[in-house]
């Protein structure tokens, strides 16, 4: 069996002298790990177009026990980012995000869409890291079936009250009336909560349409990042040492 698809690879293996073994996120097949042939020859099409954080169109041939990509041909390659040690290591939390969740067999074109979109606006400076994160963290969730409860405080019902608290590992809120041990929870300000909301409730083309102050962007960084975390229950290496160098 063979198909052709579009897909952006985020990861990639260097297997004996010529040969790569690529994980794509692909636009049909959700997450696929496929071999390219003769991919470190510089001769090769396959070089540039199975190379991490191209996106490309791939002829893909499937056996019993693996993907081997045939025709490649590069469509873009996001090549600004190798230039800037933080942002590619931001970009490689993002691939780990989605090797993590990202369906398998299955299409995966609104996985591709925020992904790519993701890392055009870091890639053109078009949106700060520390915008660009949360939504990227926070509607992959939602994109997953990890959508928080986010409309009101889960015990008495209000929509805001004069400080709001995130509760990652519940993924709901309370109000401080409400909450009275501040332990395992996120303080938010105003701005922060309404950002917080918009990352899950926003139509995909206004997602990144927002701006906050720098106090604010921590706060929903440090909201969105927890609440990953918890749900996933799992650390991440490449954020890691994002956090190290940011």
């Amino acid at each position: 069996m063979k198909f052709r698809t579009d897909g952006l690879i985020i990861r990639e293996q260097n297997i004996g002298e010529n040969d790569r073994l690529v994980w794509v996120l692909t636009r049909s097949n959700g997450v696929v790990k496929a071999f390219a042939r003769g991919a470190k020859k510089l001769t090769n099409a396959k070089c540039s177009a199975t190379s991490l954080l191209a996106y490309s169109r791939l002829t893909i041939y499937k056996s019993r026990e693996s993907y081997i990509i045939g025709d490649a041909q590069t469509l873009r390659i996001f090549s600004k980012l190798r230039h800037d040690v933080r942002k590619m290591c931001l970009v490689q939390y993002f691939c780990e995000i989605a090797r993590h969740i990202c369906p398998r067999e299955q299409p995966a074109d609104e996985f591709l869409r925020l992904f790519l979109n993701s890392i055009y606006l870091l890639s053109e400076n078009k949106r700060s890291e520390l915008l660009v994160k949360p939504c990227f963290e926070m509607r992959f969730m939602c994109m997953a079936g990890y959508t928080p409860d986010l409309l009101m405080c889960r015990k008495c019902g209000a929509y805001s009250a004069s400080a709001m608290y995130f509760l990652p590992r519940e993924g709901k809120l309370e109000c401080c009336n409400c909450r009275k041990n501040p332990n395992g929870a996120v303080l938010l300000n105003d701005a922060a909560l309404t950002a917080l909301r918009h990352t899950v409730y926003a139509e995909d083309k206004q997602l990144f349409s927002f701006a906050l102050s720098d106090e604010s962007l921590q706060i929903l960084n440090r909201a969105t990042e927890l609440y990953l975390r918890c749900q996933l229950e799992r650390d991440f290496q490449a954020l890691n040492f994002y956090k190290t160098i940011s």
